[in-house]
């Protein structure tokens, strides 16, 4: 979204969002308690469907003009890093991240795969997972590599909790990826680990 929509405070942006859902209806409410239930805005936005279900008040036509904002973001922040040199455009990189993932309320996995120019051929989900594990297969992770005829990969997670600190868990399947990857010539860039308003790198931070 552009400067103007974040000055828009996060009750008021929820409110016109709902009153086009459901018109001629005090919405302030509903706002309130899926602001109370959520948190914020975005995790409203990107809050499970199920959840939103049992969300009283909020019916299809809420969830679907809250994920068609979820798309619009997603879908403007992915098409600027597709098909471009992702080492030479890594601030929308993580803003596409940051809009994708920071917000959810469960560990995704996804797989980003570069060719031989570093430009962004693929971006997939590998898995999903609880609020605090995902799992993650490094051996799948390459054969998606080699089917892809990709050259590197980035991996990207999100930590719930907002903290993007690895884990021991985090640490030792990044290294054991490498090395599979390694063995066929395939470059690990990166894996970024995705907190609320902060993400950490591994490259940065020594672990790779």
């Amino acid at each position: 979204m552009d400067g103007g929509a974040q000055a828009i405070p996060d009750y008021e942006l929820l409110e016109l969002l709902l009153f086009r859902a459901i018109p001629r209806q005090d919405v302030k409410p509903l706002a309130r308690l899926l602001l109370d239930t959520f948190g914020d805005f975005n995790r409203v936005v990107t809050a499970p469907v199920a959840r939103l279900n049992s969300v009283k008040g909020v019916g299809s036509s809420v969830v679907q003009e809250l994920k068609i904002v979820e798309a619009a973001a997603q879908r403007m922040m992915r098409s600027r890093v597709m098909n471009r040199a992702i080492l030479s455009s890594w601030d929308a990189l993580l803003d596409y991240c940051h809009t994708a993932m920071a917000h959810r309320e469960t560990e995704q996995f996804r797989i980003l795969f570069l060719d031989r120019k570093n430009v962004l051929i693929a971006d997939e989900e590998q898995a999903r997972g609880t609020v605090d594990h995902v799992p993650v297969y490094p051996r799948e992770v390459v054969k998606r590599a080699l089917e892809l005829n990709a050259s590197a990969i980035i991996l990207v997670h999100n930590h719930p909790s907002g903290d993007p600190t690895p884990s021991d868990a985090d640490i030792s399947m990044t290294l054991q990826v490498q090395e599979a990857a390694q063995v066929l010539g395939i470059a690990l860039h990166d894996h970024l680990i995705i907190g609320k308003s902060r993400e950490l790198s591994f490259r940065s931070a020594g672990y790779l």
